[in-house]
């Protein structure tokens, strides 16, 4: 008789004796032992585990082992702007909004916030015995740090913008918030930056496409910059491989990505997920064409460093041990790494022992959560085109009574005006309430008429007769740009876009109004760059309201009638038309984004206009600060953002200039601030030609900052 089994049968006859829970003599197992390190229980865990329970554990719904008392474990949850797909959550404007605050600090605090929520209903679905659903779990699938190089990308609005450093810098705040503090005694949540890598569209040949012929600078400098950030960093738990294919290979299937880059130059050691159904890919007839068979794709993600499987082929994995196609040790090799998550986690500790298990349930939707929801709004929110309408005053006769025939003189119109679910953008939760464009406006100004859409010039038009002043609320919506879509509307191509104005019956409806003499403001709403060159003549204010998230109206409104000041910037550049954006599936970067565009855009990144008017003194830099002061000359308190660009003499191979770092800096009203803004060692990380790698390079450069350069030597 085993030493185990006479354990189990001692304590089988004292249960007879003495009825009480023995739990904790169970619990005496190395893997039961929460004092010891979450790699050493892992690694006895593993040992105890036969190869189908192994197997078992290695999809996103992760099985049960009640043998061993190993829960369920779902690896597939959503967060990307709040606690996605699980019911009621605060929704936050969509990243874009986000980046577009250049503000790290809201970010955290966002993503902070999050985590709340979801730990909240994590544990409400542990009382109800849902934790192992989908999207029920503590391994969130965010943040999306792929860069936005082409307006085109119907999934660029999950991102952080076109520039590499922003897309860093965002996506480090992102997993602070989830993960929590690094001293913590238990991880709050499971980040997971994705996806990697050389993904940025299009969605129409995503689950075929080979990322090839890339320059290494621009893999380096561009496209790996963010994810290198994120684990050397902020030690993020998770990395999603992508769909595509990375110079031949699967990228789920990439030794080169997922040993030689990821764990041996950057030192990874958290764990891999597929992104889903990705490794399909390599078999099924609509991919790759990689692999000849199911169990021959998944042992080849397995042994290239895929751990964790969205979909459900890794079952094939005992056939692949059985063909000697794969070993069990690199089985568990990925198996260790999965379980020192969760037991990072507690996931298989006490629940009294973990302080996240506390958190109260009513932080889920509280007053807090909605006032950082519409904080994030407001700051999202950018100006492109004032020429003097904005703001609206309330106070004007024009706005606060009929006019002489008896009529509002403020309309309200246009496909986004009253369109709730627009604001929420993809990956969404369902906040309690959102204030749609139309009852923002309305709350503030409560005599604007609002006129029902149509898609009709000539009704739109006679509907707005009396008005003088017409908000028209476009743009795009989720249900034309986003993730693999079907969209049979002209302009749109499987979630992506084919051209990137504005739908033409907005664009007749904004030529007819303004021939007509009406004053007219567009809120425009997309979670990418829109050419608005004809409406620079149709319209007198422009403003970029995004997908604003549950408090998205009332941000609108307040900036529209001056409540709050505008300061989000453009973390994407807008371009004129498609004529400017070179071939979509180039993923070499001359000619894509801010950095390598040698074009005139409609609006440049970093772009946004203010009720203030700013001016900065002469920069100086000494000891590793750029220091400079900015002046508010109006009668408006205002908050500037100062971005620093650096280019360097003589790399003509390099980007024109390139962000590494800025500043919010509150100015009041007719006055000024002193800014002291640090430059590092690692914000002249350069491409060094000779080594073929990223690193600080001595030499001169030039700082950009507002239209001033100035030349340093480092």
């Amino acid at each position: 008789m085993t030493l185990k089994l006479r354990i189990s049968l001692l304590l089988f006859i004292f249960s007879l004796f003495y009825p009480f829970n023995f739990s904790p003599l169970l619990a005496q197992l190395p893997y039961q032992n929460p004092k010891l390190s979450p790699k050493e229980r892992a690694l006895d865990l593993c040992q105890r585990l036969t190869l189908d329970e192994k197997i078992g554990l290695m999809m996103h719904h992760s099985k049960a082992v009640e043998r061993l008392e190993v829960p369920v474990f779902q690896w597939w949850s959503e967060a990307l702007h709040g606690v996605g797909r699980n019911g009621h959550a605060t929704v936050f404007p969509i990243t874009m909004g986000m980046a577009a605050t250049f503000d790290t600090l809201l970010v955290e605090r966002v993503f902070t916030a999050v985590s709340d929520e979801a730990r909240v209903k994590h544990n409400l679905a542990h009382r109800l015995g849902t934790q192992g659903q989908m999207y029920h779990g503590l391994s969130f699938w965010t943040p999306n740090i792929n860069i936005f190089r082409d307006p085109r990308w119907g999934r660029g609005q999950e991102t952080y913008g076109e520039d590499p450093y922003l897309t860093a810098v965002m996506g480090k705040s992102v997993v602070r918030g989830l993960q929590g503090p690094a001293d913590a005694p238990y991880q709050k949540l499971l980040a997971c930056a994705k996806h990697f890598a050389v993904h940025s569209g299009p969605e129409w040949s995503r689950h075929r496409y080979n990322a090839e012929n890339i320059k290494l600078r621009d893999l380096y400098e561009t496209y790996l910059y963010a994810f290198r950030a994120l684990v050397k960093e902020t030690k993020v738990a998770e990395v999603m491989c992508a769909y595509n294919r990375f110079e031949g290979k699967p990228c789920c299937g990439s030794d080169r990505l997922l040993q030689q880059i990821l764990r041996e130059e950057w030192g990874f050691d958290g764990l891999v997920t597929s992104d889903c159904w990705a490794v399909d890919d390599f078999w099924k007839d609509y991919g790759h064409h990689y692999s000849e068979s199911k169990t021959a794709a998944t042992s080849a993600a397995v042994i290239a460093g895929t751990d964790v499987e969205c979909g459900e082929s890794f079952g094939s994995l005992r056939d692949g041990v059985k063909e000697g196609r794969i070993k069990e040790e690199t089985i568990d090799r990925s198996l260790v790494r999965l379980l020192e998550a969760r037991f990072r986690l507690g996931d298989l500790d006490d629940p009294h022992l973990n302080p996240w298990n506390r958190i109260p349930a009513d932080r889920l939707c509280c007053k807090e959560h909605n006032d950082l929801a519409l904080e994030a709004a407001r700051k999202s929110i950018v100006l492109l085109r004032n020429n003097g309408v904005l703001p609206l005053e309330v106070k004007s006769e024009k706005l606060k009574v009929k006019n002489e025939n008896n009529h509002s003189s403020l309309f309200i119109m246009g496909p986004n005006a009253v369109d709730s679910t627009m604001m929420w953008g993809n990956y969404n939760g369902f906040p309690l309430h959102t204030i749609t464009l139309a009852e923002g406006i309305r709350n503030i100004c409560p005599s604007a008429t609002l006129i029902p859409w149509k898609r009709d010039v000539e009704q739109q038009v006679q509907a707005a007769a009396d008005a003088e002043t017409v908000i028209f609320c476009g743009g795009i919506s989720p249900n034309l740009e986003g993730e693999e879509m079907e969209v049979k509307e002209e302009g749109f191509k499987g979630g992506d876009r084919t051209m990137i104005e504005l739908p033409q019956t907005q664009r007749d409806i904004l030529a007819a109004l303004h021939k007509a003499g009406k004053r007219v403001i567009l809120a425009n709403c997309s979670g990418s760059a829109i050419g608005l060159v004809p409406e620079q003549q149709t319209t007198d204010a422009i403003v970029q309201a995004w997908y604003g998230g549950q408090a998205g109206g009332q941000a609108l409104a307040e900036v529209i009638f001056g409540r709050i000041n505008p300061s989000g910037r453009l973390p994407v550049t807008f371009y004129r038309n498609v004529e400017q954006l070179p071939d979509f599936e180039d993923y070499n970067m001359e000619g894509h984004t801010y950095r390598y565009f040698r074009g005139e855009p409609l609006y440049p990144f970093g772009y946004g206009l203010s009720y203030s008017k700013f001016t900065y003194s002469k920069p100086r830099f000494e000891n590793g600060q750029l220091s400079l002061t900015v002046t508010n000359k109006s009668k408006w308190d205002g908050t500037e953002t100062v971005l620093v660009y650096i280019s360097k003499e003589g790399d003509t191979d390099g980007p024109i200039r390139t962000l590494r770092a800025f500043q919010r800096v509150d100015v009041p009203a007719g006055g000024s601030t002193a800014v002291s803004i640090p430059l590092p060692d690692n914000a002249f990380e350069w491409w060094d030609v000779k080594s073929n790698a990223m690193r600080i390079l001595p030499g001169q450069y030039i700082l950009h900052v507002g239209n001033q350069k100035l030349r340093i030597t480092r």
